[in-house]
């Protein structure tokens, strides 16, 4: 924020502090992809572009959060389709991946396992580097390459997390593996030694793309510490570069360290500009910079309002101008020495351009990364791959693309997919989402549809009961309309108990809704339907519970229920929650609603189910009921004591024990089961808490009127007909 504010003690945004510092143009850096992220978010608050060398995220190709970033090396997501396709390219059937546990082997080994199986290639295992651990997971690692039966093995992971598992592997002497490179030690040098040539001879990979950087030679040879004493930062590269000590005043050095004479050159050291990738990137990233600020000077002495040797004076820009910046370097178009076309695409990225290297070892005995093609993303038409097959070097000396050993594909039962393999035959292919492989692995086969349909038996059965079921309730209420005079039906709220048999006959008819094709409007309707029905069925006995008790307790001369008597009290508790589990459903729908889905899990079915959306709100829907029954069965069991002639309280206590049972014992079971199974158990749920209330509450009343009409009289019910 310093730089950006002009510096200082205290940073001031969208203000610069230091009138004789230069506004800031853009920034070229960082390597690493975590501080381009932090510097990215910051930086494009002020639209300054930034240009990477080398941060390869493919997070940062997020326009909407990093508006002003670029870089001059290709995202991951260009080099795990890229390394896909190599993969594709040479015939490998059965690899393994590997990946260091950070974001740049774990997004990169994803999107690259995820492009091989597209190509219909399969993946033998999948192993990670663990950068929390000394070892980095090398024993296991090594057990899983060696154990399998794969011989390319794809790795994500920098050369120094690589290291521990190759020397593990040479310590095994685990061999005759291809090693498929990603870009991060494809070039490595802490890997690419002589000690670990059994293990990596023939590794085939990608690297950043290099590149002539005219001069460069040149200025190597020139540069010298002597030449520039107050360059400190040279003076360190130098040190460390050809492992020597300055000496400076009043130091002394032991005798057994090797002093820096000057004499040594830069030029030796780097005997061929071609493998200096990362410095030809950041070669790119200035020159797209500078072509950008002379596109904004030649704006400048375009718009000159006055005599163009005055445009022409140096001066800084304006700090306003930095917008004119970053759509200049949208624009930036331009061509180096060597012919490479340099332009940004609308994410900030250069066309995708890598080197394909192969290890080889020469005569010398030094482990080299010889280029022997190229991979260009931009190139829609024709092969992306430009491949000099015969200069490849495979493990033992192998030169031909023909003598590689290809493996078939296993026929595996996987939880994502089928594969199948053809006898005879060096391709693989995956079966299609609804298809798999009959028994001789020669064809594709239709999956069964598994769902509880009207023609299959249960089925059947099932729709029979609930229509057979729902007649029942308005049977009950054609007997409770023809005696609604009679004492018995009068005495326990004949509106509430006709409004609760209307519900019942719902709660059994929607369990119809369940069964058949999950179609989008029947999983958006079947849950909801279900739930409002219930809703209305308990509510209804809370209401009568509710009135039961207060009827009661305002007979007494001073009691305060008084006011609270009658049949308003009940429509209110029916109306209050209803609406409740109204608004609870509408909210479900609107945010998370339920759809079709289809699981392909097992070999030959596939399991078509409505999908809830969200499980917590199915489970909350169904709390909610409980929780209302829970209520009632607290309250009726509180009125329990009340007159038995009166007393409809132990009839509700009963109905509601039951009614949650049956609702407690379908959670372990609807969880334990799948497909058309969980929904045959949920309806058989609806089914046997909706009996329950019908048979505790309404069928003792049935009793009386048809069997005991003696009983039904005003007489008998307040306890004076008995002798």
């Amino acid at each position: 924020m310093g730089i950006l504010t002009g510096g200082g003690y205290r940073s001031v945004p969208n203000y610069r502090c230091l009138n004789e510092s230069t506004p800031l143009g853009g920034v070229i850096g960082d390597s690493s992809s975590a501080s381009s992220l932090t510097m990215a978010r910051v930086l494009g608050l002020h639209r300054y572009p930034q240009i990477s060398y080398f941060s390869t995220s493919s997070l940062l190709s997020d326009r909407t959060r990093f508006p002003s970033f670029f870089r001059t090396v290709p995202s991951d997501t260009f080099q795990s389709r890229g390394l896909a396709q190599l993969v594709s390219f040479f015939g490998w059937t059965w690899v393994g991946l590997i990946a260091e546990d950070t974001d740049y082997g774990q997004e990169g080994i994803q999107a690259t396992k995820l492009e091989i199986l597209k190509s219909g290639a399969c993946v033998a295992f999948t192993g990670y580097i663990l950068t929390s651990r000394l070892d980095r997971n090398a024993p296991l690692l090594s057990k899983l390459i060696s154990q399998s039966n794969a011989s390319a093995v794809v790795v994500f992971s920098s050369g120094s997390n690589l290291l521990p598992v190759v020397e593990e592997l040479l310590k095994q002497n685990i061999t005759g593996k291809t090693w498929i490179a990603s870009e991060s030690w494809s070039t490595s040098a802490l890997v690419a030694k002589e000690k670990y040539w059994t293990v990596l001879q023939g590794t085939i990979g990608f690297a950043l793309h290099s590149g002539q950087i005219p001069g460069f030679r040149d200025f190597l040879n020139a540069t010298n510490p002597k030449k520039t004493p107050d360059d400190i930062y040279l003076k360190e590269f130098w040190e460390g570069n050809f492992g020597c000590k300055w000496e400076t005043p009043g130091a002394i050095l032991p005798n057994s360290t090797k002093k820096c004479t000057g004499q040594e050159s830069l030029g030796n050291t780097f005997s061929s500009v071609m493998v200096l990738r990362v410095i030809y990137s950041v070669y790119i990233a200035v020159y797209s910079l500078a072509w950008a600020l002379h596109n904004i000077l030649n704006h400048r002495l375009k718009a000159c309002p006055v005599p163009l040797e005055k445009c022409q004076e140096p001066s800084p820009f304006r700090p306003w101008e930095v917008l004119f910046i970053l759509h200049a370097m949208k624009s930036v178009h331009f061509t180096t020495s060597d012919d490479k076309e340099i332009y940004f695409d609308m994410n900030g990225n250069l066309p995708a351009v890598y080197d394909i290297v192969n290890w080889q070892m020469s005569a010398q005995g030094v482990v080299q990364q010889i280029k022997v093609g190229s991979y260009n993303d931009s190139n829609r038409e024709g092969n992306k791959f430009t491949l000099n097959i015969r200069a490849i070097q495979w493990t033992r000396g192998q030169t031909k693309k023909s003598t590689f050993i290809r493996l078939f594909c296993a026929y595996i039962f996987n939880m994502a997919m089928m594969f199948l393999s053809v006898l005879d035959s060096v391709d693989c292919f995956r079966c299609p989402w609804d298809q798999w492989p009959n028994v001789q692995q020669t064809e594709c086969l239709l999956k069964a549809i598994e769902f509880l349909s009207f023609e299959e038996p249960l089925g059947a059965t099932l729709v029979a009961t609930s229509i057979t079921s729902s007649t029942i309730p308005f049977a009950i209420l054609g007997l409770f309309i023809h005696y609604k005079t009679t004492p018995i039906v009068r005495a326990n709220n004949y509106f509430l108990s006709c409004l609760l048999l209307l519900s019942l006959s719902l709660c059994f008819l929607s369990s119809l809704i369940l069964i058949g094709y999950p179609q989008p409007e029947k999983c958006l309707l079947r849950q909801v339907a279900f739930g409002m029905v219930f809703s209305l069925c308990v509510s209804c006995v809370l209401a009568k519970t509710i009135t039961v008790l207060i009827a009661f307790k305002a007979t007494k001369p001073d009691s305060s229920l008084r006011k609270w008597s009658g049949s308003k009290l009940g429509y209110t508790v029916i109306i209050c929650c209803v609406f409740i589990q109204l608004c609870f459903c509408i909210t479900w729908l609107s945010s998370s609603p339920p759809f079709p889905q289809n699981d392909v899990s097992q070999p030959e079915v596939i399991i078509t189910s409505c999908n809830e959306g969200s499980p917590t709100a199915f489970w909350c829907m169904l709390g909610y009921l409980a929780l209302l029954a829970s209520i009632s069965f607290v309250l009726a069991f509180l009125a329990r004591q009340l007159p038995d002639s009166f007393n409809e309280a132990k009839f509700i206590t009963f109905s509601m024990l039951a009614f949650l049972s049956v609702w407690v014992s379908f959670i372990p079971a609807y969880l334990s089961t799948r497909g058309k199974y969980s929904v045959a158990m949920e309806i058989f749920a609806i089914l046997s808490s909706s009996w329950a209330l019908v048979i505790c509450i309404f069928v003792p009343k049935c009793y009386i009127i048809l069997c005991r009409p003696e009983l039904n009289t005003k007489e008998s019910l307040m306890g004076r007909g008995k002798k």
